[in-house]
């Protein structure tokens, strides 16, 4: 296979959470491989930093600051992209509790954003390459927890779950249009997500990564959490944000042609399924 497989000139692609953490890294390596990234955040000052990252490698990245919830603004920020080739649905929340001790609105808000969102990016984006005749590739996030019973993750594990379903059925049905859809389920992975996870074991409800990076803060020590998580990988560590951008790369490229339904995990071994 030929390196430049790789290579996403001349394409464009939306990335949601793209103000830091994976949804960062993801936008910034799309641009570096070539693509013109339209960053999508409800946080403007984390897309204007993703924006000076691209901007810094020469690349080309548009700025769409909303809700994911809110549709019609989802709507038209993928319509002003007019040809699309790659949708990358990363904005996710994080909420924690026990099963018994989980609202209804705690289910609510999360597959609000983690569940609803993704689906609603997908519709936007495949009706947009279908009507422009543009062969592409929807990568959604879903996460490992959907492989394990994660204590205290029901809402978001179930919601990644369903985005581990809609990715399979929305590759067997919009294949035909020469679109791709695959999901990415990540371990442990180092963001500002995961940091709240591990300081706030209370009933809470966490943005992801997106809403809480700075980029000029000094990295936190690894806490209890992610040092447990790293004990439990082969390879005595957690992830790093950009590691999962590789694997959305992976799957936004041609390198990937011939996947289309699948689940990759960049879990450093944590979970090993069948």
């Amino acid at each position: 296979m030929a390196v430049d497989a790789y290579d996403l000139t001349g394409r464009t692609a939306f990335v949601t959470g793209a103000a830091s953490g994976i949804g960062r890294a993801s936008a910034v390596l799309l641009a570096r491989a070539g693509a013109t990234v339209h960053c999508a955040d409800l946080d403007p000052e984390g897309l204007d930093g993703t924006a000076s990252a691209i901007r810094a490698e020469g690349g080309t990245a548009h700025l769409h600051a909303f809700d994911i919830t809110d549709r019609t603004a989802l709507r038209q920020a993928v319509a002003a992209c007019r040809t699309l080739h790659i949708m990358a649905a990363v904005a996710g929340i994080m909420q924690s509790s026990p099963v018994l001790d989980t609202r209804d609105e705690d289910l609510d808000r999360v597959m609000d954003v983690n569940f609803k969102g993704v689906l609603h990016s997908c519709q936007e984006a495949a009706r947009l390459m279908i009507a422009r005749n543009t062969p592409g590739s929807i990568v959604t996030m879903a996460s490992g927890a959907v492989d394990t019973g994660a204590p205290g993750l029901l809402c978001y594990g179930a919601a990644k779950a369903a985005v581990v379903q809609l990715t399979k059925t929305l590759a067997a049905e919009v294949g035909r249009h020469g679109i791709r859809v695959n999901t990415v389920a990540p371990g442990w992975i180092r963001t500002p997500m995961t940091d709240h996870h591990d300081s706030d074991h209370h009933d809470s409800d966490h943005h992801d990564s997106d809403h809480h990076d700075d980029p000029g803060a000094r990295p936190r020590p690894q806490s209890r959490t992610a040092d447990a998580m790293a004990r439990m990988s082969p390879l005595g560590r957690v992830g790093e944000p950009d590691e999962v951008a590789q694997a959305v790369l992976y799957l936004a490229s041609d390198a990937s042609s011939f996947t289309t339904g699948q689940i990759l995990r960049p879990n450093g071994g944590v979970a090993m399924p069948w």
